[in-house]
């Protein structure tokens, strides 16, 4: 049987988020960005590095990026410029870049790691024929942003995923842009996820005299 909201078994529970951040997590600054690279890179981490740089340029949701197979990055001998994975979210495709940084981590991860086309790029530490949990993953961001002195409550896996497209919004203002490259299926969705930066809007507004 349920309780009523007057037991007083329920007014000595605590609510699960008690003494929790809840919300949209932080985008990461330009300067975490490479701090956490030069972090990674004095650590010799060849595959936080990829995974790093390909979250961030992807902007994939977590459950995508992990299981990114090779021949997903991967053309030839060389890694793509472009690649494309369709989102288990929403079943359609998202398109997106793969800039010079991520190219070099990914190709020194790849000749390290070895595997066929039909390989998960970043393999499991358990079963080396599935992907890293999305949990694995949660576990390296945190300690990413720890390493370099951010609250890890703060930021998670979906930072990574909004970092590049906060910094095209605030450059460009194109939110329809935006939108294609996080593939929302409707633009209010992409206005609630750029949420977190409103309180850079306001400061904007309010230092502006009419």
């Amino acid at each position: 049987m349920g309780h009523s909201q007057y037991d007083p078994v329920l007014q000595e529970r605590r609510a699960w988020n008690a003494g929790k951040k809840v919300g949209a997590k932080r985008a990461l600054k330009p300067r975490q960005i490479w701090t956490i690279r030069f972090f990674l890179d004095g650590e010799a981490r060849l595959r936080d590095r990829a995974l790093f740089d390909l979250a961030i340029d992807s902007k994939l949701r977590g459950c995508d990026l992990v299981k990114i197979k090779i021949g997903t990055l991967v053309v030839g001998h060389e890694i793509r410029t472009h690649a494309m994975v369709v989102q288990q979210k929403t079943g359609r495709p998202v398109q997106f870049e793969l800039m010079a940084d991520a190219r070099s981590s990914l190709l020194a991860w790849l000749e390290r790691r070895g595997g066929s086309v039909d390989d998960y790029a970043f393999p499991s530490r358990i079963d080396h024929s599935a992907h890293i949990s999305r949990r694995q993953y949660a576990r390296l961001v945190d300690e990413w942003v720890g390493a370099i002195g951010l609250r890890p409550e703060e930021y998670g896996t979906h930072s990574l995923r909004r970092t590049k497209a906060s910094i095209i919004y605030k450059a460009t203002g194109n939110l329809r842009a935006v939108q294609i490259l996080l593939g929302h299926t409707k633009i209010e969705n992409t206005v609630r996820y750029l949420g977190v930066d409103m309180e850079d809007a306001l400061a904007l507004a309010e230092g502006t005299e009419i």
